[in-house]
């Protein structure tokens, strides 16, 4: 997982430097209020089994684009 967010950060500092063509007006490649954030959380690993994003119905737990939260159907 770290890697992963490593990874995301790296391509968002990429982005910010590119300054006036970047497209996205708010911070990228974090997690935290008023950030862009583009997030699915899934329940199992579709890198193991990618059938798993068939039945995105279910198994789709989170769905957040640009910060927007589009499905929520986590446990609080």
């Amino acid at each position: 997982m770290n890697n992963l967010i490593s990874k995301i950060s790296t391509n968002a500092q990429l982005l910010a430097m590119s300054g006036p063509r970047n497209p996205y007006p708010k911070k990228l490649g974090i997690l935290e209020e008023g950030a862009y954030a583009d997030i699915l959380l899934v329940d199992g690993n579709p890198l193991e089994d990618l059938k798993i994003l068939a039945d995105y119905d279910k198994n789709l737990l989170l769905i957040v684009k640009d910060g927007k939260v589009f499905k929520n159907t986590i446990s609080h």
